[in-house]
């Protein structure tokens, strides 16, 4: 896990300073919405999509105890929504911005049996749903304005409320499913690229989020059993606009 985040943060970081080069090569030209920094606050909205899965732990002996010879989780795009509120920390370099999120996230945990009889009455694939209420407060650093563009880098942190959790569901032990919680707590890292139009201000950013406390909950079925834990981990790239 250590070297996958090793790997987002280096990519971030190359992502950054490509465009700071890119943004200095530019010649001075005349700016729109030049009194944008003036403001405190900023609201606008946010649309984008996301790639979703786990940082997926299983139990050493599931081989021995199961006859499982793997468990792989396996991502799938959604999508996600909502309002923009962006705050000046006594300087246009240094930002506030929380995004109320309403998101929609879906994963696929897949089991290889060495032997497909003992699969019992259950599928090798196990579906992980979740409609979520997501509330990202992050840091923004951004680069000095360069005619009508600027980067930024940010670092955060994420409440997510899963509005589709099978936590308090009734287990199936006839077709038993993958039980998450309910809360989730995630950091959060990313930057991105801001274009000033006339009247507003358009962005596209990256981050990554990854489960702090482990999502996945023990409740003894055949397709939990095997599983010692689960990270909630999520790729993000959205389209922000800005007034």
């Amino acid at each position: 896990m250590k070297r996958i985040r090793c790997g987002h943060m280096k990519f971030l970081t190359l992502l950054l300073v490509v465009i700071s080069y890119t943004s200095l090569a530019q010649p001075e030209k005349p700016k729109n919405y030049h009194r944008y920094d003036e403001k405190m606050f900023h609201f606008g909205f946010m649309l984008g999509g996301n790639v979703s899965d786990f940082t997926l732990f299983q139990k050493q002996d599931i081989y021995e105890q199961y006859g499982i010879t793997s468990i792989e989780n396996q991502s799938q795009p959604g999508g996600q929504v909502g309002p923009v509120v962006t705050m000046n920390l006594g300087t246009p370099i240094v930002r506030l911005r929380l995004i109320p999120t309403l998101s929609f996230q879906e994963r696929f945990i897949n089991y290889q049996f060495e032997d497909s009889t003992v699969t019992g009455s259950f599928n090798n694939q196990e579906q992980v749903s979740s409609t979520s209420l997501d509330f990202p407060l992050m840091l923004q650093f951004r680069t000095n304005r360069l005619n009508n563009f600027a980067a930024y880098g940010l670092v955060g942190f994420q409440y997510s409320l899963d509005l589709q959790s099978s936590a308090e569901a009734s287990q199936s032990f006839t077709d038993p499913f993958i039980k998450i919680k309910k809360s989730d707590y995630q950091g959060q890292i990313g930057g991105g690229i801001e274009f000033f139009a006339t009247y507003f201000k358009f962005g596209i950013e990256l981050k990554y989020s990854h489960g702090i406390f482990g999502s996945f909950i023990q409740d003894n079925t055949v397709v939990s059993r095997p599983i010692d834990n689960l990270y909630n981990r999520t790729w993000w790239i959205s389209l922000i606009f800005e007034g």
